[in-house]
């Protein structure tokens, strides 16, 4: 549905699209300045019409941008220039402002997908998603609705195929592991749609499937020397030493997905059987875990002697008032990084060495052991054993070079 406008033209209209959406003054100035430059830039290209070979040369002659900012990770000093551009393709090809950020808190949806969108969420909930998950789909989903009021949609119903075709054509851009998990939110929100009778056709169908197979990377592993590194410059002499001291054990020895630490209450530790019992957010599974003498005594000091006092029913809270739960972002990446540094262990460039990559180390320390994948796959909580099985990529070798002894990841306190 491209419309060939004079760029001047072009500019006028996305200029006032960008003030209907309420952008920032700032930011409108800086989009006037720059466009300025690129109707200059045109003219004395002898172009009359913006084009994306046109906003390639612009980008090339006056910021030395040669990448193709598609498929390629765009320079770090050059984002604002190459999100001008595209802004510019974007509404000559679509006739809207795409690509730009929702804000996360307060979104306002818009009136005339407001009912389905809601009846959206409460069927998400009562298929007992877990709140990450459902804020992640969500959020994915409020990009698409925003596409559709940008083109003046005004029923459910009105979406075609080639409205979805569009849209498509915005994203491919992304990793192929978002397009994926993109694709598969719009796929099932449809359906809903076509279920609920608010569209007469299944336009999931619509929705073009990837085809490309997925390869899932290897994950990042701890060697035994740096785990006992890190843990070993924790002061534990300090409240909140103790604490993070308690949340790494139970994350490196028992494998448990920081949500579930988060949302760990009282309750659920089980000292006359020495268990803990939680549901796991993310798969709704009743898992028990056994609270091992270093875990135990980890517990038992911070419990005694750094947990603020608190009617929280949560084990792990702040510890600065108010003395409550973590947020319900917070990933607890700080904690591992702040241990990470103070222990002096530097990680290579393109590894990822946080709270996650415990868990791998675990999984891949048992595996090394001769532990079943089944087995495995029960201790970390995934739905089945093809998700355990990408460790299998790390080669014995591999195994044999960053394996740890469980008993070995800490000392007891």
């Amino acid at each position: 549905m491209e419309t060939r406008l004079p760029i001047e033209e072009l500019v006028a209209k996305v200029l006032s699209e960008l003030e209907r959406l309420k952008y920032a003054d700032n930011t409108l100035c800086g989009f006037r300045a720059f466009y300025r430059r690129v109707i200059t830039f045109a003219y004395e290209k002898d172009k009359l019409y913006f084009s994306e070979e046109l906003g390639r040369d612009f980008l090339k002659e006056k910021y030395n941008c040669t990448v193709n900012y598609y498929m390629e990770a765009m320079p770090k000093g050059l984002k604002d220039p190459i999100r001008r551009i595209r802004v510019l393709g974007d509404y000559q090809l679509h006739g809207v402002i795409i690509r730009r950020i929702v804000k996360k808190p307060g979104y306002v949806k818009p009136p005339q997908f407001e009912k389905e969108l809601t009846d959206y969420e409460k069927e998400c909930k009562n298929n007992e998603y877990s709140k990450r998950g459902l804020r992640t789909r969500i959020q994915r989903l409020f990009f698409f609705i925003d596409y559709l009021d940008c083109r003046s949609v005004q029923n459910s119903n009105d979406i075609t195929s080639e409205m979805i075709s569009d849209y498509v054509k915005t994203i491919y851009a992304h990793h192929e592991k978002s397009i994926a998990s993109i694709l598969t939110t719009l796929r099932v929100y449809l359906r809903f749609l076509y279920f609920n009778e608010y569209t007469n056709e299944d336009l999931s169908l619509k929705v073009p499937k990837q085809s490309k197979y997925y390869y899932p990377p290897v994950p990042s592993v701890w060697n035994k020397e740096d785990v006992m590194r890190m843990l070993d410059s924790i002061d534990r002499g300090n409240p909140t030493g103790k604490r993070d001291y308690a949340i790494l054990l139970l994350v490196a020895k028992l494998g448990i997905r920081v949500g579930d630490i988060k949302s760990l209450e009282l309750s659920n530790l089980n000292w006359q059987s020495k268990t803990i019992e939680i549901r796991q957010d993310k798969t709704k599974n009743i898992v028990t875990y056994p609270i091992l003498k270093d875990i135990g005594w980890a517990l038992i000091d911070y419990l005694k002697n750094a947990r603020p006092i608190s009617h929280a029913p949560f084990v792990f809270i702040r510890m600065n008032a108010p003395y409550e739960a973590f947020g319900k972002d917070a990933n607890l990446h700080n904690i591992i990084t702040k241990y990470t540094r103070l222990s002096g262990i530097t990680v290579p460039d393109g590894k990822r060495q946080g709270m996650h990559s415990l868990r791998h180390t675990l999984a891949s320390t048992l595996l090394e052991q001769g532990t079943p994948l089944p087995v495995i796959s029960e201790i970390l909580g995934h739905f089945n054993s093809k998700s355990t099985s990408v460790y299998l990529h790390t080669g014995m070798e591999g195994l044999r070079r960053c394996a740890i002894d469980p008993d070995e990841v800490s000392r007891d306190v």
